[in-house]
Protein backbone atom coordinates (compact mmCIF):
# COMPACT_ATOMS: atom_id res chain seq x y z
CA UNK A 1 0.00 0.00 0.00
CA UNK A 2 0.64 3.52 -1.06
CA UNK A 3 1.85 5.99 1.82
CA UNK A 4 0.56 9.69 1.11
CA UNK A 5 3.44 12.56 1.31
CA UNK A 6 2.07 14.57 4.32
CA UNK A 7 1.59 18.26 3.82
CA UNK A 8 3.84 20.96 4.70
CA UNK A 9 2.34 21.01 8.21
CA UNK A 10 3.04 16.94 8.87
CA UNK A 11 6.32 17.19 7.52
CA UNK A 12 7.41 19.82 9.80
CA UNK A 13 5.99 17.42 12.91
CA UNK A 14 7.86 14.57 11.29
CA UNK A 15 10.82 16.12 11.02
CA UNK A 16 10.45 17.38 14.93
CA UNK A 17 9.82 14.18 15.83
CA UNK A 18 12.89 13.03 14.26
CA UNK A 19 14.95 15.70 16.04
CA UNK A 20 13.04 14.33 19.86
CA UNK A 21 14.27 11.02 19.11
CA UNK A 22 17.84 12.50 18.08
CA UNK A 23 18.00 15.03 21.35
CA UNK A 24 20.02 12.82 23.52
CA UNK A 25 22.58 10.32 22.78
CA UNK A 26 22.04 6.94 24.70
CA UNK A 27 25.44 7.07 27.44
CA UNK A 28 27.60 4.08 27.28
CA UNK A 29 26.74 1.85 30.60
CA UNK A 30 23.29 2.58 30.17
CA UNK A 31 20.51 -0.54 30.94
CA UNK A 32 20.44 -3.08 28.14
CA UNK A 33 16.30 -1.96 28.58
CA UNK A 34 17.01 1.99 27.61
CA UNK A 35 18.80 1.20 24.74
CA UNK A 36 15.71 -2.04 23.50
CA UNK A 37 13.14 1.09 23.84
CA UNK A 38 15.80 3.53 21.80
CA UNK A 39 16.05 0.92 19.14
CA UNK A 40 12.53 0.37 19.35
CA UNK A 41 11.61 3.87 19.28
CA UNK A 42 13.49 4.31 16.38
CA UNK A 43 12.95 1.05 13.99
CA UNK A 44 8.76 2.68 14.74
CA UNK A 45 9.39 6.19 13.61
CA UNK A 46 12.04 4.99 10.89
CA UNK A 47 10.24 2.29 9.93
CA UNK A 48 11.14 -0.69 7.65
CA UNK A 49 10.20 0.55 4.44
CA UNK A 50 12.26 -1.40 1.51
CA UNK A 51 14.86 0.66 -0.76
CA UNK A 52 16.86 -1.05 -3.10
CA UNK A 53 20.28 -0.67 -3.51
CA UNK A 54 22.80 -0.63 -6.89
CA UNK A 55 23.18 -4.00 -6.83
CA UNK A 56 19.24 -4.82 -7.21
CA UNK A 57 19.20 -5.45 -3.12
CA UNK A 58 16.09 -4.61 -1.08
CA UNK A 59 17.11 -3.15 2.06
CA UNK A 60 15.11 -2.91 5.16
CA UNK A 61 15.47 0.79 5.95
CA UNK A 62 16.00 0.84 9.70
CA UNK A 63 17.24 -3.07 10.23
CA UNK A 64 19.68 -3.09 7.15
CA UNK A 65 20.81 0.21 6.97
CA UNK A 66 20.51 2.45 10.15
CA UNK A 67 20.76 -0.02 12.88
CA UNK A 68 23.87 -0.54 15.00
CA UNK A 69 25.87 1.90 12.40
CA UNK A 70 27.39 4.95 11.95
CA UNK A 71 25.94 6.45 9.14
CA UNK A 72 26.47 10.11 6.68
CA UNK A 73 23.64 10.36 4.24
CA UNK A 74 23.05 12.72 1.48
CA UNK A 75 20.55 13.19 -1.26
CA UNK A 76 20.89 13.06 -4.84
CA UNK A 77 19.52 12.53 -8.13
CA UNK A 78 21.61 11.05 -10.78
CA UNK A 79 20.53 13.79 -13.70
CA UNK A 80 21.65 16.85 -11.41
CA UNK A 81 24.58 18.65 -13.13
CA UNK A 82 26.32 20.79 -10.58
CA UNK A 83 25.54 20.59 -7.00
CA UNK A 84 25.89 16.31 -6.76
CA UNK A 85 28.37 15.61 -8.72
CA UNK A 86 30.46 18.22 -6.07
CA UNK A 87 28.88 16.64 -3.17
CA UNK A 88 29.78 13.08 -4.19
CA UNK A 89 33.36 14.10 -5.19
CA UNK A 90 33.40 15.95 -1.53
CA UNK A 91 32.53 12.56 0.24
CA UNK A 92 34.87 10.88 -1.91
CA UNK A 93 37.34 13.20 -0.31
CA UNK A 94 36.03 12.84 2.72
CA UNK A 95 35.89 8.86 3.04
CA UNK A 96 40.25 8.96 1.94
CA UNK A 97 40.80 11.57 4.73
CA UNK A 98 39.37 8.82 7.01
CA UNK A 99 41.91 6.30 8.95
CA UNK A 100 40.88 2.65 6.94
CA UNK A 101 39.02 1.76 10.71
CA UNK A 102 36.67 4.45 10.15
CA UNK A 103 35.91 3.69 7.19
CA UNK A 104 34.85 0.73 8.21
CA UNK A 105 33.47 1.92 11.12
CA UNK A 106 31.11 4.47 8.72
CA UNK A 107 28.13 3.40 6.47
CA UNK A 108 28.27 6.09 3.86
CA UNK A 109 24.87 6.70 2.18
CA UNK A 110 23.11 8.24 -1.04
CA UNK A 111 19.40 8.86 -1.61
CA UNK A 112 18.06 9.46 -4.85
CA UNK A 113 15.11 12.16 -4.52
CA UNK A 114 14.20 10.96 -8.22
CA UNK A 115 13.13 7.58 -8.18
CA UNK A 116 11.09 7.95 -11.01
CA UNK A 117 14.36 8.04 -13.20
CA UNK A 118 16.66 6.65 -10.49
CA UNK A 119 16.87 2.74 -11.43
CA UNK A 120 19.41 0.82 -9.14
CA UNK A 121 20.99 0.86 -12.93
CA UNK A 122 21.20 4.68 -13.10
CA UNK A 123 22.53 5.08 -9.51
CA UNK A 124 25.37 2.57 -9.91
CA UNK A 125 26.33 4.17 -12.91
CA UNK A 126 26.49 7.37 -10.69
CA UNK A 127 28.23 6.25 -8.22
CA UNK A 128 30.96 4.87 -10.80
CA UNK A 129 31.52 7.60 -12.73
CA UNK A 130 32.17 9.54 -9.20
CA UNK A 131 34.50 6.78 -8.12
CA UNK A 132 31.96 6.39 -5.22
CA UNK A 133 30.68 2.58 -5.77
CA UNK A 134 32.97 0.67 -3.05
CA UNK A 135 32.41 -1.33 -0.04
CA UNK A 136 30.54 0.61 2.51
CA UNK A 137 28.50 2.99 0.45
CA UNK A 138 24.64 2.55 -0.37
CA UNK A 139 23.05 4.20 -3.16
CA UNK A 140 19.65 3.68 -2.65
CA UNK A 141 16.12 4.38 -4.28
CA UNK A 142 13.17 2.27 -4.91
CA UNK A 143 9.56 3.14 -5.61
CA UNK A 144 8.57 6.76 -4.99
CA UNK A 145 6.06 6.56 -1.95
CA UNK A 146 9.06 4.49 -0.01
CA UNK A 147 11.63 6.90 -1.00
CA UNK A 148 9.00 9.80 -0.22
CA UNK A 149 8.52 8.54 3.02
CA UNK A 150 12.15 7.93 4.03
CA UNK A 151 13.29 11.56 3.10
CA UNK A 152 10.34 12.94 5.14
CA UNK A 153 11.40 10.82 7.69
CA UNK A 154 14.78 12.34 7.61
CA UNK A 155 13.26 15.56 7.38
CA UNK A 156 14.81 15.78 3.63
CA UNK A 157 11.54 15.45 1.14
CA UNK A 158 11.39 17.69 -2.00
CA UNK A 159 9.04 17.21 -4.88
CA UNK A 160 11.34 19.54 -6.52
CA UNK A 161 14.83 17.33 -7.31
CA UNK A 162 16.36 20.69 -8.51
CA UNK A 163 15.80 22.17 -4.63
CA UNK A 164 16.96 19.34 -2.86
CA UNK A 165 19.06 19.74 0.51
CA UNK A 166 23.14 19.56 0.27
CA UNK A 167 22.77 19.48 3.65
CA UNK A 168 24.57 15.78 5.09
CA UNK A 169 22.91 13.88 8.11
CA UNK A 170 25.35 12.10 10.46
CA UNK A 171 24.42 9.76 13.16
CA UNK A 172 26.06 7.31 15.57
CA UNK A 173 22.17 5.38 15.35
CA UNK A 174 22.87 3.20 18.74
CA UNK A 175 23.42 6.37 20.90
CA UNK A 176 20.07 8.15 18.93
CA UNK A 177 23.01 10.91 18.16
CA UNK A 178 21.58 12.99 15.38
CA UNK A 179 23.63 15.59 13.78
CA UNK A 180 23.55 18.05 10.68
CA UNK A 181 26.66 19.30 8.37
CA UNK A 182 25.71 21.84 6.38
CA UNK A 183 27.49 22.70 3.19
CA UNK A 184 29.75 25.28 4.03
CA UNK A 185 31.17 22.82 6.44
CA UNK A 186 34.99 21.99 5.12
CA UNK A 187 36.03 18.61 4.23
CA UNK A 188 38.36 18.30 7.26
CA UNK A 189 36.00 19.08 9.24
CA UNK A 190 33.45 16.79 8.52
CA UNK A 191 36.47 14.42 9.15
CA UNK A 192 36.36 15.65 12.43
CA UNK A 193 32.54 15.25 13.48
CA UNK A 194 32.36 11.89 11.97
CA UNK A 195 35.62 11.20 14.03
CA UNK A 196 33.24 12.76 16.95
CA UNK A 197 30.66 9.66 15.96
CA UNK A 198 33.07 6.59 15.97
CA UNK A 199 34.82 8.20 19.21
CA UNK A 200 31.55 7.14 20.88
CA UNK A 201 31.53 3.81 20.16
CA UNK A 202 35.28 3.62 21.55
CA UNK A 203 34.61 5.34 24.83
CA UNK A 204 34.55 3.40 27.51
Amino acid sequence: MFRKAPNLLARSAALAAMFIIASAPVAAGNAPEDKAASEAKARDYFSNVELVDQDGRSLKFYDEVLKDNIVVISFIFTNCQSACPLMTRNLTMIRDMLREDERRAIQFVSISIDPLRDTPAAMKEFAQKHEADNGGWLWLTGLPDDVNFVTQRLGSYTDDPEAHTTTLLAANVPNAHWTKIEPNVPPNGVVARLRLLVEEDEAP
